[in-house]
């Protein structure tokens, strides 16, 4: 078990990825994580050295970051590195859309090029499947324990 917060941050235009950010943030209290969610996430308020970032987002528009995630990716770009991060993205997404999970892979491609260290690869959560995006996430969640323990994070 980790002994750092979990920073959970939420990029929602519609809600779902809240839900999920909520349920995740849920298990890992119960599972004795220290977690916090940011549902209107301000980089300054935001650890990013010696921490880790669990990022949860939809796609809007025609590949766009959620409203209320822009001016914390606007922040993000002004850095020059996150050398003491790790992070890992959830993206809730809908296949039947040209850009499915577009700001996942986005603020993946972003956090990777200033160095941030990635713990697991981008989980792409379709709105297509016919199980619910919190239910994969939790499904999920074991395996990304398991790298944060294994990485000693």
């Amino acid at each position: 078990m980790t002994d750092k917060i979990i920073h959970i941050i939420v990029g929602s235009q519609m809600g779902s990825s809240e839900y999920v950010a909520d349920q995740l943030n849920d298990v890992l209290i119960d599972k004795g994580y220290t977690c916090q969610v940011h549902e209107q996430p301000n980089f300054k308020q935001i650890p990013s050295n010696n921490t880790i970032w669990l990022i949860c987002t939809s796609t809007h528009g025609a590949g766009e970051f959620p409203d209320n995630l822009q001016d914390f990716i606007s922040d993000l770009n002004k850095e020059i590195n996150f050398i003491g991060l790790s992070y890992s993205v959830i993206g809730l997404g809908d296949t039947s859309y040209d850009n499915y999970n577009k700001a996942a892979k986005d603020i993946d491609h972003l956090l990777k090029t200033k160095q941030a260290k990635q713990i697991r690869p981008v989980l792409e959560i379709d709105a297509m499947d016919e199980n619910l995006p919190e239910d994969i996430a939790i499904a999920w969640l074991p395996s990304w324990l398991t790298s944060i323990s294994e990485n000693k994070l």
